[in-house]
C-alpha cells in the first residue's frame, strides 16, 4: 500500500451550501465586513478609535491596536472592498498551503509586523502623534508575496486587463510601494482616509520573503528557530552511502507524517509532498521484488 493510499492521507472532497465559513479566509472576510457595516453605519465610529493605529501607540502601551487596526477600514468603500478582494484572491491557495491554524497565525504575524514597523519609523522621524493607520493592506501584501513566490508563473490580470505572471506583479507592488515610500519621506506615514502607509505594505512583504525563503513555521517556534544559516545557498548534490540515504528518508517520512497528523495534510510544504511521493515509489518497488530478466 502506498503512501496516497492511506485514510488519513485522503482529501475530503469539497461541499457547497450556505454555512458559516468554513475557512480562515472566509472567517477574516466575514469579520471584517461585519466589523465595518457595524463601526461605519451602525454605530458612531467607536471602534475605529479604540482600533486604530496611532502615532503613540508605542508609548502608551495599547499593544493590541498593532493587530486591531487590521480589521478597521476607511468609510469609503474602496478601502475594503480592494484589501478584502485580495484576500480572497489571494489567501485562499497559501491557506492550503500552510492549512488553517498557520495561516491565522502568519495573517495576524504580518498585520503585526507591519504595524510595528511603522510605529517605529513614526517615532524615529517624529511624526505627528494624532497620525494613524488602518486596513488590512499590510497583512494582504504579505499574502500577494507568498502567492507570487510559490506561483511564480501563474497568469494574473493586472488592473483586470493585462495578463502578467505572479512573480512580476510582486516585484511591481513592491516597487510601486517603494516609490511611494520614498516619496513620502518626511510626512506623516499615513493617515486613515487619505495618505497611504507605504512601510506598512514594505513590512508585511518583507516579513513574508523572510517567512518562505526560511521556512518558517509560527506553530513550531522554539528558542533555535530561526537559524540563519537557512539563508545559505544549499548544495546541489549531495553524496550518501545506501545506508545513510534510506536511514535519512525513513526519519524524514516519519517526521512529515507526524505533522499530518498534527497540522493536518494541507501543513505539507512542496518539499515535503515530493518526499512523500519519491518515498512511497520506494517502497512499492520494493514491495513488488526484482523484475525478471
Amino acid at each position: 500500500m502506498g503512501i496516497y493510499d492511506r485514510d488519513y492521507y485522503r482529501q475530503a472532497r469539497p461541499s457547497f451550501g450556505l454555512s458559516f465559513p468554513r475557512t480562515v479566509v472566509g472567517c477574516l472576510l466575514l469579520t471584517n465586513v461585519v466589523i465595518y457595516l457595524v463601526d461605519w453605519l451602525v454605530l458612531e465610529h467607536p471602534l475605529y478609535e479604540l482600533c486604530r493605529l496611532t502615532g503613540t501607540t508605542l508609548t502608551d502601551f495599547q499593544w493590541w491596536r498593532f493587530v486591531s487596526y487590521a480589521f478597521m477600514h476607511a468609510e469609503r468603500p474602496d478601502h475594503i472592498v480592494l484589501n478584502m478582494l485580495g484576500l480572497w484572491m489571494f489567501g485562499r491557495e497559501i491557506e492550503g498551503l500552510y492549512g488553517p491554524k498557520e495561516f491565522l497565525r502568519l495573517y495576524l504575524a504580518l498585520a503585526a509586523f507591519g504595524g510595528l514597523v511603522w510605529a517605529v519609523g513614526n517615532q524615529l522621524a517624529q511624526g505627528a502623534p494624532q497620525s494613524s493607520v488602518i486596513g488590512a493592506s499590510g497583512a494582504v501584501a504579505g499574502i500577494v508575496i507568498l502567492y507570487a513566490l510559490h506561483f511564480p508563473r501563474r497568469i494574473l490580470l493586472l488592473f483586470f486587463v493585462l495578463p502578467t505572471p505572479a512573480w512580476l506583479a510582486g516585484v511591481l507592488m513592491v516597487t510601486l510601494d517603494a516609490l511611494g515610500a520614498l516619496q513620502s519621506y518626511g510626512a506623516p506615514a499615513g493617515r486613515s482616509g487619505s495618505n497611504i502607509a507605504y512601510t506598512v505594505h514594505l513590512a508585511g512583504a518583507a516579513l513574508a520573503f523572510l517567512y518562505y525563503r526560511a521556512g518558517w513555521n509560527f506553530g513550531r517556534l522554539t528558542p533555535g528557530s530561526f537559524s540563519w544559516r537557512r539563508f545559505k545557498p544549499k548544495p546541489r548534490l549531495r553524496v550518501h552511502l545506501p545506508e545513510d540515504e534510506e536511514e535519512s528518508l525513513t526519519q524524514e517520512v516519519d517526521r512529515i507524517l507526524a505533522k499530518i497528523s498534527r497540522e493536518g495534510e494541507k501543513s505539507l510544504t512542496r518539499e515535503e509532498r515530493r518526499t512523500l511521493q519519491n518515498a512511497s515509489k520506494q517502497y512499492q518497488r520494493r514491495r513488488q521484488g526484482p523484475e525478471d530478466g
